[in-house]
């Protein structure tokens, strides 16, 4: 649900008819609704409540300072994938110590970065990451908390373009080599396994491949603590999907039941990293009409926007509704 709507025949973002605002800032320009912001994040903390969690917003979804300082102050996690991330979360008041940083391409100077700051947990990727988080932890004498990130090889039934939980994706560790690399982690002083996670897609429309994955984490769970390596949290990602047209997407309350089924007997916290299901549609981009122009084929709307304002249509056929101000 979201806070824009029609009263006496004017688009309103909450109290602000968005007519005001093209007047004021002109177009093209975003509107985003703190009220919309707040209840979907509170849908996910209020669903997990009762169990240790934490939600790490996805900045990659927005990264625009004033959503993220929303989340800030509600006391939101963050999950991010860069050092201008992490930056961004820190000078919108975010908590480093709840932020987890995911990404295949690390840099050095990035991992120093978020291991200056305290933050939550690495998301390994790749064996070559390990190494390389461990040198620059030992380089600074530090001990950085590690989280592999599996590949648990879970359909997640959604858009090719944003499937990443297959083997062939090029996200993740493997199952076959996650225990090694735990073990290795495990062997460091500089480096402290603390978690096990994996993310499977985004825009995902069914629970089954959530509690697939989920499945195949707690299995490598089982088999680490035969091992003497006992993690605090798991992390079940993000990617759960909204409605842009007809779509029926799961809420909030669904997957955590599911994940609460799961977990009841295990004394672990749970990590998600939501970012489209609280960011998609708590925001419009606002728009002009400045030429209409026609072809033999078809009539085309000239707008003062650009495919690098709304770029999803463009690289996906996605679908997103159009609105006029005043119908």
């Amino acid at each position: 649900m979201d806070y824009f709507e029609y009263k006496e025949g004017v688009l309103f973002a909450e109290s602000v008819a968005l007519e005001e605002v093209a007047k004021r800032f002109g177009t093209p320009t975003y509107v985003y609704s703190r009220a919309t912001l707040t209840r979907h994040f509170k849908a996910f903390d209020d669903a997990f409540s009762g169990m240790p969690h934490l939600v790490c917003y996805a900045v990659k979804a927005n990264s625009n300072l004033a959503v993220l300082q929303v989340l800030a102050k509600l006391g939101a996690g963050f999950d991010i994938v860069s050092g201008g991330e992490l930056d961004r979360v820190l000078r919108a008041g975010g908590n480093p110590s709840r932020v987890v940083f995911s990404g295949i391409g690390k840099t050095e100077s990035e991992i120093r970065q978020a291991l200056t700051a305290g933050i939550h947990c690495f998301n390994v990727e790749s064996e070559n990451e390990l190494l390389r988080l461990e040198t620059v932890a030992k380089s600074m004498n530090k001990v950085a908390p590690v989280a592999l990130r599996v590949n648990p090889d879970v359909d997640p039934k959604t858009h090719p373009y944003i499937s990443t939980g297959l083997k062939e994706n090029k996200f993740g560790v493997s199952m076959e080599s996650a225990v090694g690399l735990y073990q290795q982690a495990q062997a460091s002083p500089h480096l402290k396994p603390t978690g096990v996670g994996c993310h499977i897609g985004s825009q995902l429309l069914d629970i089954q491949p959530f509690m697939d994955a989920l499945d195949r984490l707690l299995a490598l769970v089982d088999e680490l603590k035969a091992l003497g390596i006992e993690v605090e949290h798991v992390d079940v990602g993000g990617g759960l999907g909204v409605p842009y047209s007809n779509e029926n997407a799961p809420s909030p309350a669904t997957l955590a039941n599911a994940v609460k089924n799961k977990l009841s007997d295990r004394n672990v916290q749970v990590l998600l990293e939501p970012g489209r299901a609280i960011a998609g549609n708590a925001g419009v981009l606002l728009t002009r009409v400045d030429a209409i122009k026609k072809t033999g084929f078809k009539t085309f709307c000239i707008v003062d926007a650009a495919m690098n304002d709304l770029l999803r249509p463009s690289l996906y056929q996605a679908f997103h509704n159009i609105v006029p101000v005043r119908p």
